[in-house]
């Protein structure tokens, strides 16, 4: 009995040694994060956006928005860890950490993907515009015809307005 419950201690000692190894591996700036698995009804399921377009960097480019984060000695100008941004340009069905202009959002969720701190943050799922999109902002030169409450917009976990979108 003792050479049994020995067995069972050292086969969990060594997966909790091979899951912090893992966990403290450290990453390369070149490698492409993993994409994020909502979609925008906040199932599982893989994001039809591919990353071929984006690429690691240590600023966001204008014109770009970026869709994960990594604490790096790489970007450094005084010897400390900076944060390095995987940007890429905006799309229609892109889960990203920051709105841009042309674009509305559809779905929000907290994560620590887009984190510059440390803290969970706001991932929007970017929608390009359209009569009959439901959606969280009203863009310009459009207008709506309905409205609804939802969780779905919540920046701040509370309910918002989402509005049906109709072009001008």
């Amino acid at each position: 009995m003792l050479r049994s419950k020995l067995r069972s201690l050292s086969v969990g000692v060594g997966s909790a040694v091979a899951m912090v190894g893992v966990a403290l591996a450290p990453t390369t700036a070149s490698a492409a994060p993993a994409l994020p698995s909502h979609t925008e009804g906040g199932a599982s399921s893989v994001s039809s956006q591919t990353t071929a377009a984006g690429f690691w960097s240590c600023t966001v480019p204008p014109g770009y928005t970026y869709t994960n984060t990594q604490n790096t000695l790489s970007c450094s100008t005084s010897g400390g860890f900076r944060t390095m941004y995987y940007v890429q340009p905006p799309a229609d069905g892109l889960w990203a950490c920051t709105t841009m202009p042309g674009f509305t959002y559809s779905n929000t969720q907290n994560t620590l993907s887009c984190s510059t701190s440390g803290g969970f943050r706001t991932m929007y799922y970017l929608r390009t515009p359209k009569t009959g999109l439901w959606a969280c902002t009203v863009p310009p030169g459009f207008t709506y015809t309905s409205t609804q409450n939802t969780l779905s917009c919540s920046t701040s976990g509370g309910f918002r307005t989402m509005y049906y979108l109709r072009a001008l």
